[in-house]
């Protein structure tokens, strides 16, 4: 097998689910066979938004032939992440290089894990929600958007409402009674906003 590790093993992180990696060939005779690429092994170490440990899967990607560098994409975004480098023949894997750890930057994230409706009244009605599953980064607050359903199916004026990230629910006021409302619904953080999840409630006709 080969007997050197790549040297100088760079990672440029070029947004939230993507990086580059490059490295320094090693030298032709210690290949000791047939150069027949490198192989990265990459994983997450963990997420820099939960604190949480789980079972550390290792990723390989192979780059054929004397390649000094490949891309390692499907990062998951607000990760810390170590990978190493070693050289292939026909023979089988030299030694890794040292671990280089690199961190990818926040990300958008997913929808709000649920949206429910409850408690409607004449003229109000209660919503609550779960967080997203994947943040993604530290989330800045939800947007609310609103509008009523007509009979016909005509959509009213939309409003809209910022939400604190730390709050889960929120009781709307001032509704019109015996009136269906549709709900969109997302997360932010400093870099945008994520996917919305809509909902339809209805508030009721007379007490």
């Amino acid at each position: 097998v080969p007997m050197v590790a790549p040297g100088n093993v760079q990672v440029h992180v070029i947004n939230s689910t993507l990086a580059k990696v490059h490295w320094d060939p090693v030298p032709l005779k210690t290949v000791r066979g047939h150069l027949q690429g490198y192989k990265v092994y990459y994983w997450k170490v963990q997420s820099l938004s939960r604190r949480s440990r789980r079972h550390v899967e290792k990723k390989i990607l192979t780059f054929r032939g004397n390649k000094t560098f490949g891309m390692l994409p499907g990062l998951e975004p607000y990760s810390s992440y170590k990978l190493n480098v070693r050289v292939v023949n026909g023979k089988g894997e030299g030694p890794a290089s040292p671990d280089k750890g690199f961190k990818t930057p926040e990300g958008v994230p997913s929808s709000p894990s649920y949206l429910k409706i409850t408690n409607p009244t004449l003229d109000s009605l209660t919503l609550e929600w779960g967080s997203p599953t994947h943040p993604n980064g530290v989330l800045t607050s939800y947007t609310l958007k609103f509008q009523p359903i007509n009979n016909t199916h005509e959509l009213g004026p939309l409003v809209e409402i910022r939400i604190p990230a730390n709050e889960s629910s929120l009781i709307l006021k001032n509704l019109n009674y015996s009136t269906r409302y549709k709900f969109y619904f997302n997360a932010q953080t400093s870099v945008g906003s994520g996917s919305q999840i809509t909902e339809e409630a209805v508030t009721i006709m007379d007490e």
